[in-house]
């Protein structure tokens, strides 16, 4: 190789010499598995901003530049992101509540303002809907309900179970769309039973409940898009362990200064709800 390339074997050999006394850099070393090990962590779902935020937290000083290198030459990837439809029924004739949130997601206790959403997810049995109910001050996800069919149960089972988690008081917003199951009279009675202030979107607007749509993104495409169900159970199983052990429990969120909801309530010891 020396004879084709035209360089002495001395020099060759010496250069062999030389790149064996050279220091490891262990430093980076380490952070090469860390990143490793934090993308293996959320399962491939963490970009460059939350990778750098996790190092920070392990005293490592970086930045996005620099973050960008390690997962390059660590090889790390990061899941993309589909495209999916909305199942918003909002034509009908029942009443609709006055857009009482007005895209004031920043609220400053718990359980002052919920909002609430239906998306549905495919399996090899046909669709499965999964209605949620969200806090806007944690960004938690409080109320839950899963089932074959899109009607009002869905959305009423997911509240009750949110009051049942949380208990507010009257006077709580709660906001949706303009969908039919939340203008249904079941619906309607519980926010009444309650003294709960009801609130939707105007028609067509999707930015009115965006905390809601944005939950939808993050769990199809952290988790659901790349999944096949073979059955219902398996997705409710599967969805119920992404809002348990993962976006409640552990995924870094920005908006709370990339910590988890249940993080962010333990943190907050001032946590009070509203009187």
């Amino acid at each position: 190789m020396c004879h084709v390339l035209g360089v002495k074997n001395n020099n060759y050999y010496s250069y062999q010499k030389r790149k064996s006394l050279a220091p490891v850099d262990t430093e980076r070393q380490d952070m090469l598995q860390w990143v490793k090990d934090i993308a293996e962590f959320s399962d491939n779902t963490y970009g460059q901003r939350r990778i750098q935020k996790a190092l920070n937290s392990l005293d490592y000083p970086v930045g996005r530049r620099k973050t960008a290198q390690l997962m390059k030459e660590a090889n790390v990837w990061v899941r993309y992101k589909k495209k999916y439809k909305a199942t918003t029924n909002s034509d009908h004739n029942k009443p609709v509540y006055e857009n009482e949130l007005e895209q004031d997601f920043d609220v400053q206790y718990a359980n002052q303002a919920w909002v609430q959403d239906i998306t549905y997810i495919w399996t090899a049995e046909g669709w499965l809907y999964l209605a949620v109910v969200i806090d806007l001050y944690s960004r938690k996800v409080v109320g839950w309900s899963m089932g074959s069919r899109m009607k009002a149960k869905l959305v009423c089972d997911a509240l009750t179970m949110a009051i049942w988690q949380r208990k507010p008081k009257a006077g709580l917003i709660v906001h949706s769309d303009q969908g039919v199951q939340y203008a249904s009279h079941q619906y309607r009675r519980i926010l009444k039973l309650h003294k709960f202030v009801g609130s939707m979107s105007k028609k067509g607007c999707c930015w009115d409940n965006a905390v809601a749509e944005s939950f939808f993104g993050s769990l199809k495409q952290e988790r659901v898009h790349w999944r096949n169900y073979r059955t219902r159970y398996a997705a409710q199983q599967d969805v119920l362990n992404y809002i348990t052990m993962w976006y409640n429990s552990q995924r870094m969120h920005s908006y709370l200064n990339y910590q988890s909801p249940n993080e962010f309530e333990r943190m907050d010891k001032s946590v009070k709800e509203v009187a």
